[in-house]
């Protein structure tokens, strides 16, 4: 937290500020002063912290902490800014320190007078915390938790991110709703599903919409997420994007020039004379479900449209209107209740008799809310006795009696329970706008520039912050949005429910102030502004001179708002934290080089195409985020940058339709020592096609700490290079290389040692066979082999036995005429993608060979006439794809389906055939 990255600046400066302070008697004792009451305090404010909320007179002494703690950072980070510079040596640096000690001595009496002050809040702050010596005495002869029951210990690394499958009570209003929507009626009908915050509306809404059921009945899908800061055009683009990449058919150019009544055109146009569902969930009021209903095409083939809202008027009109009905989510019985709280508190597990009287009281306060009960049940399944179950159950208090405050109330109590480090980490979710998608590593990197991570013995601050987000999950604080194809997390959701309380929680204690949220008073020191909504000013009579993070979201105008911002007083001197992904930049903003502490700058999806050579001069930055922009060449300077861990820079247009074609990928031309970039762990990605390829990839085998390493156009002459920097790297854990074109060899055989942590390999280019230490990489998830070219050499004679491989695509990698899958091979297989493979014939599955396949893809492989043999051996297939084969397969496959012979592929609930011909696409899903 805060404080508890002053304790280091304290720790840290302490001795230097004593000896630049040695004309200014008694500032040096004073900041030991500071620092010694703050190792004083910091024990009591962890435990502090989780009884603040209750105690009003606490919670005051902790939020005088933490600002002094900002303000005594403020003041030694403001003092190693304007007098930590270097002299020089000899006379001249000598007579230079004399001529600058004279120009500052002024700015030095104040920062002196800046520090006594310090140290008389320091005071009265410690004057407060000595009435709380016997509540600290008490924590400390402890009546804190001590342990679990050991029934219970088992089962807490089981308490992962609620399953919304799972949910109880929804089978009966499922089977309502699908019934609804597969009537044979033609008549277009809306049906909605309306209740109060809470119930699992989207929950129910996603169960119906994934059904099998469903998913068959209509031609077309689409899931638009409307919420309350809706934006017509961006979910209207959003829709159209959804509806066209379903059937694999271009998008259509010039979107973002076209204005909302020309995309609603686009839609109806695409949707005339189909059978298709739509579902707009959480839409808040009826101008937002005016700004859509007329999107769609009344028609007479069965369409069904879906919204889901809080707003129960809404919901019945709108179903009216269109011949439909409106579904009331009423909250689960008790019966249900306690069928959910038993599922989430004790595993599945039935209640223990000296707990059921306390649970039922605990359980009958949650209202019948499923997520209260989610909440609360998580929060008891950590907790061992029935003293802290009754503690749980008398906080609860009469503020119960409101359904929302009620729920409020019951998900603040996760809050409070979690572990002092992670507090701030949480509220600091609340920088995201509503219903923005988080990224995994985006949010970790920002945790880490902001201070919030604490390093940990053998671990990496990146894998600490890791640990500290998979908490988050377990406590069911966050939900995982989407998977990578590897199986792990891609991006993270909040619950509004939750980023209500959060957004709230944070401004309340100064952690994040957000323009364009509801009207809210600003404090008087704004530490971290967040700008979600473009059209909104921020208040330019605020002072920003502590501001230490500012992230623009949306914001057309943002090099205005930045400029404005860095006039104001002394500027954002004090900024560590600057994001402006996705805004309107078309130039490196000079203003950026001014702020010597920055520790995280984006500038991802900018137009931004030339990095000034005075970044050099940005010499605590640790995140530097080009990708996406237009940027080609990082300036020599950049190797100035000691304490940079991600270089993140490449860009490559994506293509609407998947296509089958040697991928031009931008990455970046690197200054030729790179190696001095000690601390890198992320340098995506370096072109090597130049006279001075061959030495950049030797200065690669310096770089001892990179995790991810990503090489564009890679010569066959650097290969041996390349292997022997791959030899020194044994903390690698994902490795891309792309070769200079499609003809161009990758050697890396002469790889003797490779990476054994490496967990991602994605080699696009061609191979003489596949390299010889792949087998050995048991740590491999995803392997992608692109443009291979095999001939003579069966690539899954390398791959079968690779223990923990999730994840394989082979895209243009074989040139045989027949791939078999050989018994006991691809144990964990879930994913397998074989695209491009012209000269395959037939696919082969054996007995026993991947087991576990959920996912398969055959795209392109124009000589295979009929579906794989042994498919049905493949008992947990859900889905498989066939893209552009051959007329002769894709006939064959519709005969047999037509005449019902489909016994091979009966199990598997989605089959779809895809073909593209002069720019259209016929789908077909069984």
């Amino acid at each position: 937290m805060a404080e508890s990255a002053v304790f280091n600046l304290l720790a840290n400066f302490a001795p230097f500020l004593q000896q630049e302070f040695n004309l200014l008697t008694g500032v040096g004792e004073d900041i030991q002063y500071i620092r010694d009451e703050f190792d004083c305090m910091t024990a009591f404010l962890k435990e502090a912290v989780a009884m603040e909320e209750n105690d009003r007179e606490l919670d005051v002494w902790v939020k005088h902490v933490r600002e002094a703690a900002y303000d005594i950072g403020d003041v030694l980070e403001l003092f190693m800014l304007r007098f930590g510079h270097d002299h020089g040596d000899g006379l001249c640096g000598f007579l230079c320190k004399i001529c600058c000690f004279i120009k500052t001595l002024i700015a030095r009496h104040q920062i002196a007078s800046d520090v006594k002050g310090i140290k008389t809040k320091v005071k009265d702050i410690s004057e407060r915390h000595k009435r709380y010596c016997d509540t600290y005495r008490t924590l400390e002869q402890g009546s804190r938790p001590t342990g679990f029951n050991k029934e219970w210990q088992d089962f807490r690394g089981h308490a992962l991110l609620l399953d919304e499958s799972e949910l109880v009570g929804i089978d009966k209003p499922k089977s309502q709703l699908i019934s609804w929507l597969v009537h044979e009626d033609p008549r277009l009908k809306v049906f909605s599903v309306s209740g109060m915050g809470g119930l699992g509306k989207t929950t129910l809404v996603k169960k119906v919409f994934a059904d099998a059921v469903v998913k068959n009945h209509f031609q077309n899908h689409a899931w638009i997420t409307v919420s309350q800061s809706f934006n017509t055009k961006e979910l209207l683009k959003g829709m159209i994007t959804q509806l066209f990449e379903e059937v694999k058919q271009p998008v259509p150019q010039g979107m973002d020039n076209k204005d909302t009544n020309s995309l609603k055109g686009i839609i109806y146009d695409f949707l005339q004379q189909k059978r298709y569902v739509l579902v707009f969930d959480d839409v808040w009021d009826i101008h937002a479900w005016q700004s859509f209903k007329h999107v769609f095409p009344i028609g007479n083939c069965g369409s069904r449209v879906v919204l889901t809202t809080r707003n129960t008027d809404l919901g019945s009109s709108a179903s009216a209107e269109y011949h439909g009905d409106d579904y009331n989510l009423e909250p689960l019985t008790p019966e249900e209740s306690w069928t959910l709280f038993c599922r989430k508190t004790f595993m599945e597990n039935s209640c223990p008799l000296y707990l059921e009287g306390l649970s039922k009281d605990i359980l009958n306060r949650c209202e019948g809310l499923p997520l209260a009960i989610v909440a609360i049940s998580g929060l008891l399944s950590r907790k061992s006795n029935v003293d802290e179950w009754e503690k749980i159950y008398r906080s609860l208090g009469a503020e119960l009696e409101d359904k929302l405050r009620s729920m409020k109330k019951i998900l603040l109590l996760s809050y409070i329970d979690l572990p002092y480090d992670l507090k701030f980490c949480f509220l600091y979710l609340s920088v995201f706008p509503e219903d923005c998608l988080i990224d995994h590593w985006r949010l970790i990197r920002l945790w880490v520039a902001e201070g919030f991570i604490e390093m940990k013995l053998g671990m990496t601050i990146e894998e600490v912050a890791e640990g500290y987000l998979n908490e988050l999950i377990n406590r069911s604080l966050v939900q995982v949005a989407e998977m990578r194809s590897d199986g792990r997390v891609k991006t993270y959701r909040i619950h509004d429910l939750w980023r209500e309380i959060i957004v709230l929680k944070s401004a309340e204690k100064n952690v994040v102030t957000i323009v364009g949220e509801r009207s809210r008073v600003w404090p008087e020191k704004v530490r971290r502004l967040s700008i979600h909504n473009h059209e909104e000013n921020t208040q330019q009579s605020k002072c920003f001179t502590r501001l230490r993070s500012l992230l623009m979201f949306n914001a057309i105008d943002s090099l205005s708002k930045l400029s404005m911002l860095a006039s104001s007083n002394d500027g954002l001197q004090l900024l560590t934290v600057l994001e402006l992904s996705g805004t309107s930049l078309e130039t490196f903003p000079n203003e950026v080089l001014k702020l010597l502490l920055l520790r995280y700058l984006s500038l991802r999806r900018t137009n931004v195409k030339i990095i000034p050579k005075a970044i050099g001069k940005l010499q605590n930055l640790e995140t530097l985020d080009l990708k996406h922009t237009y940027v080609t060449e990082l300036p020599d300077d950049i190797l100035k940058l000691q304490r940079l861990r991600h270089i993140l820079l490449y860009r490559y247009e994506e293509d609407p339709v998947p296509s089958i074609c040697f991928r031009d990928h931008s990455g970046f031309k690197a200054p030729t020592k790179i190696g001095s970039l000690s601390s890198l762990q992320k340098l995506c990605s370096i072109e090597t096609n130049h006279d001075n390829g061959a030495i950049l990839l030797g200065e690669v085998g310096k770089l001892t700490q990179l995790r991810k390493l990503q090489i564009e156009k890679l010569r066959n002459e650097d290969g041996r290079v390349l292997c022997s920097s791959l030899e020194k790297l044994s903390n690698l854990r994902s490795l891309i290389v792309r070769a200079t074109g499609e003809d161009e060899i990758i050697d890396l055989d002469s790889l003797s040692s490779p990476p054994q942590l490496l967990r991602t390999l994605y080699l696009e280019g061609s191979l003489h066979k596949v390299p010889h230490w792949i087998p050995s990489l048991h740590s491999l998830l995803k392997v992608t082999l692109a443009w291979s070219k095999l001939r003579d050499v069966d690539p899954l004679e390398s791959l079968h036995g690779l223990p923990n491989l999730v994840h394989l695509r082979l895209e243009q990698t074989y040139e045989g005429e027949e791939l078999c899958f050989k018994s006991g091979g691809f144990q964990r297989l879930v994913t397998l993608n074989l695209a491009g493979l012209k000269g395959l014939r037939w696919v082969k599955v054996e007995a026993g060979s991947m087991p576990h396949l959920e996912e398969l893809f055959i795209h392109q492989c124009e000589l295979v006439e009929e579906l794989p043999s042994g498919i049905e051996l493949l008992t947990n297939l859900e889905s498989l794809y066939l893209v552009n084969m051959s007329d002769g397969l894709i006939s064959s496959l519709n005969s047999d389906l037509e005449g019902g012979n489909y016994w091979k592929i009966a199990h598997i609930p989605i089959v779809g055939i895809v073909n593209t011909k002069r720019g259209c696409v016929e789908g077909k899903y069984l």
